[in-house]
C-alpha cells in the first residue's frame, strides 16, 4: 500500500553480463519493463559504438519493411494483426530475416518495374489507337475538300501560289497526343511559331488514361498538325517536344492505317493478359507479406532496441564481460534476478549473470505503479510535474476529489447520467475500442480518461440529487415540507411576491437534498441557492487546503525534516486553521443559530450529519432570520479588530459567548505564526553552519525538501548532499514561500468560489434552455404539436450535449484541474523529480507504431 502514496523505492544497480549471454538477458529485461539503463558512454559517438553496424542493419530492415507496407496499403490490403508480441529473435535469426526482406523488396521492386513498363507501353499502344481513328475522320475531310479556294484556306498566299497550274503540291504532317489543359496554350504558340502557316484538327480521347508513373487519370486529345516543307517540320516538333507532347507514326495510306490499327488492338489485347498475369502475382506477393508484416515489425524494433541498449554499457578489459548500470524498483529486484536467469539459460552460458546494489547520492527516477484506473488520474498529476523521490503522490486522493469538486460545478442529475453513460459504454467497450488504434487525438484524450469521465458523471448525479436539479427542474420524492401560511389567493394571483422560507413546515425537514418547492420560487431562487452554493464552496475549499497542509507533514516526516516540520508545517496549519477554518464555524453556527425554523430547515448538510444532530439541535430556540450577521463583514471587522454595528432590538452583537476575545487571540496568533514562517528556519540554518562550518542539516535547503531524502542509503538517494545553498539565497527562498502561502490562503479560498459561480451558471444555462426551446414545444397541441415537439426536442438536445455536457463539462474540467494544481498541490507537492523510463519493449513498439502513423 506504500507504493499507492509515494513513489517505489529504487535502487541503483550494476549489472555484469556475459557478452554471449548479453542478448537474451537485455531481452527478458525488455519483456519485464522494470529497468531504466544509464548511459555509460555519454561522450562516445553514436557511429562509434560497439554495436552500431547491427543497428544500422535494422534501420535497413525497417526502411523495407517500410517500403512492403506503403505497397500494402496502397494496394488495400488488410494486414493481420492478432495483438500478440512475438519474442526477439535471436542474433542468428537477422540473417534469415534480412534475406527475407532482400527477397521480397526485390521481387516486389521487379514486379513493379515490369508493371510500369507494361503499362507505358499500354498507355502509347492505346494512345497510337485513338490516333489512328481520329486521324481517319481527319483525312477523309481533306480527301472530299481539294479544290483551289480551301487550299488557299489552308497554306495562305504562299500556298495558293505554289499550287498553281504545274505544281504539284505535297503536304507533311504530325500527329500525336497532348494533355487537355495544355492544347490551348499549344494552339497559340504553333500560330505564333509558325505564322499561320499550319493546320491544327485537335479532337478529345472520351475516357481517361493511366498515368503509369503516378497511376494518376489524366485526360488527353489527339491533335494532327499539316504543314509544308521541312523548316515548318523541325519547327514543329520542337514545339511539341516544348509542350511534351508524344508524337506517334501515322500512315499516309488509309490501308496502312487500318493494318496498323489491327496489330495495335491484338498488341493490346495481349498486353492485357500480361498485365493481369503480372498483377495477380503481386497481389498474391503482397497478401503473403500482409500476413506476417505486423510481427516483422515487432521483431525488427525489439532487436533495433536490444542494440541500442547494448551501445549503453561498457566493456571490461577483457573484452568479454559488458558493464551495465540500471535503476530498478527495489521490490522487484527478485524478479529481475530470475529473468537474468532465464537470459542466461536461453544463451547456454555458463556464467551467472551479476547484479550487484550501488550506494549513490543521486536523485533515483520516480516510479508510481499504476494501472487502467488509476493510470488516468497519475497522467493529470504528471502533466503539472512529475513527483520528486518518495514524495507524497496526489494520486489517490485526486480519485476522489477531482471528480467531486467537478461535481459541485456540475450538479445536475440529467447531464450527470449522460456522461456517465458515455464514460460506462468506453468502459464497457474498452477492448474493442483499443483495439481500433485509431490516430484522433480528441477521441484517444476521451478514451484514456474514461474512468475520469464515468467518475465525474456518478459524482454529477450526487450532486444533482442534492441540488435537486435534472435538466433544470427537480424531483418530488418525498413531497415538498412547505406549505402555504397566507392567503392562497393573494400568492396565486401575485406573479412576484417574494415568500418567505420559513412558510409552515409539517414534521421533519426534506429528508434529501433541496426541497422542490425551491424550483418554483422565482423570486428567491437565486438568492438562496447563492447563499447555499457560496459557504459550501469555501468549505469544500478550506477543508481541501488543510488536507493539502496535512499532507506535507506526511512529506516532513518520511524525509525527517524536523526544521520544516516544526517552522514550517504548524505554523502554517495554525494560520489556516485560526482564520479560515473559523470562518468556516461560524457558518455552521449561524445555520444553526438563526435557523428558519426550529427544525432548522435551511441547514444543507441534514443528509451528511443525520437526524441525531437534528435532534440534539431541536430544543435551541433560535433567534430571528433578521438577527443573522454576515459572515464576511464578521470576518473583516474580526481581521480588522472593528467592533460590530449595534444589532437590532432583540439581538445579541456576537453569536456565542466571548466571540470577541477569542477572535482577537485568533488574529494575533496567526499574525504571530508570519515571522515564524518567515526566519525560524533561515536563523536555525544559519546558527547551525556557524558552529559546525559546514552543512550539517540534512533536508535542510530548498533542494533537498525538493526531493531528496536524508537517510539515502535506505532509499537509493541523497539529499543532504547537494552544494551548500548561499544564506541570501536561502533567506530570499523563504521569503518567497511565505508571503506566497500568506497571501495565497486568501486568493485560494476566494479561488474556491468558482464552484459557487460555475454551479450558478449551469444551472441558468439548463433554465434557459428549458423555458427558451424545450418549453415551446410543449405548448403545442394536436398532431402539429407532435410534429414541432419533435424537432425541438432535437434541437433541445443537441444544444444539451453540445454545449452543458461538452463545454460546461470541459470548462469545469479545467477549473478542476486548476484547483488541483494551485489550490491542492501548492500545500506540500513540488513536482521536481523526473520519470522513471525503463527499458520496456510495450512502450518501445507503441511509440514506433504511433510514429508510423503520423
Amino acid at each position: 500500500m506504500g507504493s499507492l502514496f509515494r513513489s517505489e523505492e529504487m535502487a541503483l544497480c550494476q549489472l555484469f553480463l556475459q557478452s554471449e549471454a548479453a542478448y537474451a538477458c537485455v531481452s527478458e529485461l525488455g519483456e519485464l519493463g522494470l529497468v531504466q539503463f544509464r548511459d555509460l558512454n555519454p561522450d562516445v559517438n553514436a557511429f562509434q559504438r560497439k554495436f552500431v553496424n547491427e543497428v544500422r542493419r535494422c534501420d535497413e530492415m525497417e526502411r523495407k519493411l517500410r517500403y512492403l507496407e506503403k505497397e500494402i496499403k496502397k494496394d488495400g490490403i488488410p494486414m493481420l494483426d492478432t495483438g500478440e508480441s512475438p519474442e526477439a529473435p535471436q542474433p542468428r535469426e537477422m540473417i534469415d530475416l534480412e534475406a527475407t526482406f532482400e527477397k521480397l523488396e526485390n521481387e516486389l521492386r521487379e514486379v513493379n518495374q515490369n508493371a510500369e513498363a507494361l503499362k507505358r507501353n499500354f498507355l502509347e499502344l492505346t494512345e497510337l489507337k485513338h490516333i489512328l481513328r481520329k486521324t481517319q475522320v481527319f483525312f477523309d475531310e481533306m480527301a472530299d475538300n481539294q479544290n483551289e479556294d480551301e487550299q488557299a484556306q489552308l497554306l495562305g498566299e504562299e500556298g495558293v501560289r505554289a499550287s498553281q497550274p504545274g505544281q504539284n503540291l505535297k503536304l507533311g504532317f504530325v500527329a500525336g497526343v497532348i494533355l487537355r489543359e495544355r492544347l490551348p496554350a499549344f494552339e497559340r504558340m504553333l500560330w505564333r511559331a509558325c505564322r499561320g502557316n499550319v493546320f491544327l484538327r485537335q479532337a478529345m480521347i472520351e475516357t481517361p488514361l493511366e498515368d503509369p508513373t503516378n497511376g494518376d487519370q489524366v485526360h488527353k486529345s489527339v491533335f494532327i498538325i499539316f504543314f509544308q516543307g521541312d523548316q515548318l517540320k523541325t519547327r514543329v516538333k520542337k514545339i511539341c517536344e516544348g509542350f511534351r507532347a508524344t508524337l506517334y507514326p501515322c500512315p499516309e495510306a488509309p490501308a496502312d492505317r487500318r493494318e496498323m490499327a489491327m496489330g495495335v488492338m491484338t498488341r493490346i489485347e495481349d498486353l492485357n493478359t500480361v498485365l493481369g498475369q503480372t498483377q495477380d502475382h503481386r497481389h498474391r506477393v503482397l497478401v503473403a507479406a500482409a500476413k506476417n508484416l505486423k510481427n516483422w515489425f515487432v521483431k525488427v524494433r525489439k532487436i533495433k532496441a536490444i542494440y541500442h541498449t547494448l551501445n549503453l554499457f561498457n566493456l571490461d578489459v577483457t573484452q568479454k564481460c559488458l558493464i551495465a548500470e540500471c535503476w530498478v524498483p527495489l521490490l522487484d529486484i527478485e524478479t529481475i534476478q530470475l529473468a537474468l536467469r532465464r537470459g542466461t539459460e536461453r544463451s547456454g552460458s555458463s556464467v551467472p549473470p551479476i547484479l550487484n546494489r550501488m550506494q549513490t547520492f543521486e536523485n533515483p527516477p520516480t516510479y508510481n505503479r499504476t494501472n487502467k484506473f488509476t493510470k488516468a488520474f497519475q497522467a493529470l498529476i504528471d502533466a503539472y510535474g512529475v513527483a520528486s523521490y518518495r514524495e507524497m503522490n496526489p494520486a489517490p486522493y485526486t480519485i476522489i476529489t477531482f471528480p467531486f469538486l467537478f461535481a459541485v460545478m456540475f450538479g445536475d442529475l440529467g447531464h450527470g447520467a449522460i456522461m456517465a453513460l458515455f464514460g460506462l459504454w468506453m468502459i464497457r467497450k474498452e477492448k474493442g475500442l483499443a483495439a481500433q488504434k485509431t490516430d484522433n487525438e480528441i477521441w484517444n484524450i476521451f478514451f484514456g480518461g474514461r474512468y475520469i469521465i464515468f467518475l465525474m458523471g456518478v459524482f454529477s448525479m450526487y450532486t444533482g440529487l442534492i441540488y435537486n436539479d435534472i435538466f433544470s427542474k427537480s424531483l418530488n420524492i418525498f413531497g415538498s415540507h412547505w406549505h402555504l401560511s397566507y392567503n392562497k389567493s393573494t400568492v396565486m394571483e401575485n406573479k412576484f411576491l417574494q415568500l418567505s422560507p420559513k412558510g409552515d413546515y409539517e414534521g421533519a425537514p426534506y429528508p434529501f437534498g433541496m426541497d422542490p418547492i425551491w424550483q418554483v420560487a422565482g423570486a428567491n431562487k437565486i438568492i438562496f441557492h447563492n447563499a447555499y452554493k457560496m459557504k459550501i464552496s469555501i468549505i469544500f475549499g478550506v477543508i481541501h487546503m488543510i488536507f493539502g497542509v496535512v499532507m506535507s507533514w506526511h512529506n516532513h516526516t518520511y524525509f525527517r525534516n524536523r526544521i520544516s516540520l516544526l517552522y514550517e508545517f504548524i505554523p502554517q496549519l495554525v494560520f489556516l486553521l485560526l482564520l479560515f477554518f473559523y470562518m468556516v464555524l461560524l457558518m455552521f453556527i449561524k445555520w444553526i443559530k438563526f435557523a428558519a425554523t426550529n427544525n432548522s430547515e435551511l441547514f444543507p448538510f441534514n443528509l451528511l450529519f443525520g437526524w441525531s444532530l437534528m435532534t440534539s439541535l431541536s430544543h435551541l430556540e433560535p433567534y430571528s432570520e433578521a438577527c443573522a450577521p454576515s459572515i464576511l463583514i464578521t470576518f473583516i471587522d474580526m481581521v480588522l479588530f472593528n467592533t460590530p454595528k449595534p444589532p437590532p432590538e432583540k439581538c445579541e452583537t456576537y453569536m456565542f459567548m466571548g466571540q470577541h476575545f477569542i477572535q482577537v487571540l485568533f488574529v494575533l496568533v496567526a499574525v504571530g505564526c508570519i515571522p515564524v514562517m518567515l526566519l525560524a528556519k533561515p536563523l536555525l540554518i544559519m546558527q547551525a553552519r556557524k558552529q559546525a562550518n559546514v552543512q550539517p542539516i540534512a533536508g535542510a535547503t530548498s533542494d533537498a525538501e525538493a526531493g531528496g531524502v536524508s537517510n539515502g542509503g535506505s532509499h537509493g538517494g541523497g539529499g543532504g548532499h547537494e552544494e551548500e545553498e548561499e544564506l541570501s539565497e536561502i533567506f530570499i527562498h523563504q521569503s518567497i514561500h511565505t508571503i506566497e502561502y500568506v497571501l495565497g490562503s486568501v486568493s485560494h479560498t476566494a479561488s474556491y468560489l468558482r464552484l459557487w459561480a460555475l454551479s450558478l451558471a449551469h444551472a441558468q444555462l439548463a433554465e434557459v434552455l428549458w423555458t427558451m426551446v424545450l418549453s415551446i414545444g410543449l405548448k403545442q397541441e394536436g398532431p402539429v404539436g407532435g410534429i414541432v415537439l419533435t424537432c425541438v426536442f432535437a434541437f433541445w438536445a443537441i444544444l444539451t450535449v453540445g454545449i452543458l455536457v461538452l463545454m460546461e463539462g470541459l470548462s469545469a474540467f479545467l477549473h478542476t484541474l486548476r484547483l488541483h494544481w494551485v489550490e491542492f498541490q501548492s500545500k506540500f507537492y513540488k513536482g521536481q523529480g523526473y520519470a522513471f523510463q525503463p527499458f520496456s519493449f510495450d512502450a518501445i513498439i507503441e511509440n514506433g507504431a504511433a510514429a508510423a502513423e503520423e
